[in-house]
């Protein structure tokens, strides 16, 4: 399979890119979802820039990122000490 070349609009500019076909709409709904959050940031704080807009948006998905991030080590710990009583209940167990 070759790579597409495609081009994402940003931000009201235009970033070539190569990419799988498998990795096509996944790349297209970024960037309308970027776009998406820029227009919300740029209503939200009347910030016009489109550098400093990037940067926030940037700086709100990591943290978003990192929370979640966060939450899923602790989802994992706690399923993790549930397989692991599970399983001391089914040792002790004796099958017939």
């Amino acid at each position: 399979m070759s790579d597409l070349s495609i081009k994402i609009r940003v931000a009201d500019r235009d970033y070539p890119m190569r990419v799988s076909p498998q990795d096509e709409e996944r790349l297209r709904l970024a960037g309308r979802l970027l776009n998406e959050r820029l227009k919300e940031f740029r209503d939200q704080y009347g910030i016009q820039d489109k550098q400093d807009l990037l940067a926030m948006i940037a700086l709100s998905t990591m943290a978003d990122r990192l929370k979640v991030s966060k939450e899923k080590d602790g989802t994992d710990a706690a399923l993790t000490e549930r397989l692991a009583r599970l399983d001391e209940l089914l040792s002790g167990t004796v099958l017939v």
